[in-house]
């Protein structure tokens, strides 16, 4: 149930007047935030857990360190946003516009991202362990040593993304873009990738044993051992 600040803040300002407002550390569990304007807000190290902010504007938004567990971003605008080592464990962000955030550290774990967009976002070192990216647009997002073990990445579109020293074990990557992917060093055992486009994908150093219907045929810096019959 949202707390008794949560009522007084809505009642206040409505949610279409709680852009640029500065909510650092709010205990906001359980939120009914469906559609607010939170432009530019400053949601610091706030507790949104099992909030509703579907189709919410949080563009620019500041949610460093934020607690966001089990929260609902279906169809919100979280473009340019700031989720630095925010725990998103198990939210839903299906259809969110992640474009150019900042999840640096962040934990995704099971979350659901399928159709969001990240593209040019920063996952760099976030945790997506068995989260849902499936046809996801990840054109050009970092998610150098990213953990995306047991990740469903079917369709997802990875274009010239950053993934060096990632970890995609027992990843699903069926029918993914992977086109000009930087792949050094990622860590690929038992991943899938049956049909998976890996045209000038960069796997120098990867680790692709137990790998599951590659094609490497215009793949760059395969390890001979991979391709050998």
């Amino acid at each position: 149930m949202a707390n008794l600040f949560t009522l007084v803040l809505v009642k206040r300002f409505g949610l279409k007047r709680l852009r640029k407002s500065n909510l650092k550390g709010a205990r906001l569990q359980d939120a009914k935030l469906e559609g607010a304007d939170l432009r530019c807000a400053d949601l610091h190290d706030a507790n949104l857990s099992g909030a509703d902010l579907r189709n919410a504007n949080l563009e620019d938004a500041k949610l460093d360190e934020a607690i966001l567990r089990r929260s609902y971003f279906d169809g919100a605008d979280l473009s340019n946003a700031t989720l630095i080592e925010a725990n998103l464990t198990q939210a839903n962000l299906i259809e969110a516009n992640l474009t150019g955030a900042n999840l640096i550290g962040a934990i995704l774990y099971e979350a659901n991202l399928r159709r969001a967009i990240l593209t040019g976002a920063d996952l760099s070192g976030a945790n997506l362990v068995g989260a849902n990216v499936a046809s996801a647009d990840l054109t050009e997002a970092d998610l150098t040593r990213a953990s995306l073990t047991r990740a469903a990445l079917s369709t997802a579109s990875l274009t010239k993304a950053n993934l060096s020293d990632a970890r995609l074990a027992m990843a699903k990557l069926t029918n993914a873009n992977l086109t000009g992917t930087d792949l050094t060093g990622a860590d690929l055992r038992d991943a899938d990738l049956t049909n998976a486009n890996l045209t000038e994908a960069n796997l120098a150093g990867a680790i692709l044993d137990g790998v599951i219907g590659a094609e490497f045929t215009g793949a760059l810096n395969v390890p001979e051992r991979y391709l050998k019959d």
